[in-house]
């Protein structure tokens, strides 16, 4: 069985909380179309969800207080990690109960594919994966891109067997975040409350993740409340197609002409123009210093 565990901002760090249950909403559509029943979905907040969850969906309350004072989706690394690390731990202590073999943790707002949870079902041994490719997607134009080295800016990339988070026996969901920190120890850093580093981290523990064979994630962008801030606010674009929405469960955003004209239109285009040509630009600027 697949775990999937995810966490919920503290409504105090958001830009718009009901933007942020309404992210959560489309994204657990998503990851409840799995092909195969063969998981469960775990959520962890301070506040329940306002709409109906979907089945297999558990949702687990704390009150963890605000890791910041308010400052919209973006807050200062350290307390980020340290109320998504403590939250995701908590999941990880709920979702033991249902004995999973694997858990994928995944941001609150992204998609996933549709297969994910069979593919988990088929190969109940496995070591581990790494999503190493996948996709970025703006709802706001409603198009898409390939997003390389996809385990690097997304943090929906890793399917591991549950025992590799070392889920303390002695700890159940009411823990306090210090509990927790204490009970998860250098995990919480380095897999739970970040991503970025945790493959290297998985290696340098012994367990080396294998590439997931498929696109397995799309990295959901341009919502106003990413922490990260990333955007695919310029360049060309694929238009959101069938497959896509099939796979991922992605509700279109806009009429089939306005997102073509969003994703290739003349704004589009002229922003890839002005994109390619920074760097050439930048080589020019230096050869005139030096030549000076």
């Amino acid at each position: 069985m697949l775990a999937f565990v995810t966490t919920l901002r503290h409504p105090q760090n958001s830009v718009s909380y009901g933007r942020v249950e309404e992210l959560l909403q489309n994204t657990l559509k998503s990851v409840a179309q799995q092909s195969s029943d063969d998981y469960v979905i775990v959520v962890v907040g301070n506040k329940r969800p306002a709409f109906e969850l979907p089945p297999r969906t558990h949702f687990v309350e704390v009150d963890f207080p605000p890791p910041a004072p308010p400052t919209g989706a973006q807050t200062a690394r350290a307390p980020f990690v340290w109320d998504k690390g403590t939250k995701l731990g908590i999941g990880l202590i709920a979702a033991r109960q249902f004995a999973p073999t694997h858990v994928m943790s995944f941001d609150a707002d992204d998609f996933v594919h549709r297969g994910l949870a069979a593919t988990v079902r088929d190969q109940p041994d496995h070591t581990g994966w790494v999503v190493r490719d996948g996709w970025m997607y703006s709802r706001a134009r409603n198009s898409y891109v390939p997003q390389s080295d996809f385990n690097r800016a997304c943090g929906t990339s890793f399917i591991v067997p549950f025992e590799a988070f070392g889920v303390p026996d002695n700890l159940d969901t009411s823990a306090s975040q210090e509990q927790v920190a204490a009970g998860f120890g250098e995990r919480l850093s380095a897999i739970m409350g970040a991503h970025r580093d945790a493959d290297a981290w998985y290696r340098e523990h012994g367990r080396t993740l294998e590439a997931f064979p498929y696109p397995a994630a799309v990295y959901h962008v341009d919502t106003g409340e990413n922490h990260s801030g990333k955007s695919l606010a310029a360049g060309i674009a694929r238009p959101l197609d069938a497959r896509i929405e099939r796979d991922f469960g992605i509700r279109p955003s806009r009429g089939r002409m306005s997102t073509i004209w969003a994703a290739t239109g003349p704004r589009a285009l002229w922003e890839e123009v002005v994109k390619k040509s920074r760097p050439l630009r930048k080589r020019l600027a230096a050869f005139r210093s030096k030549a000076a």
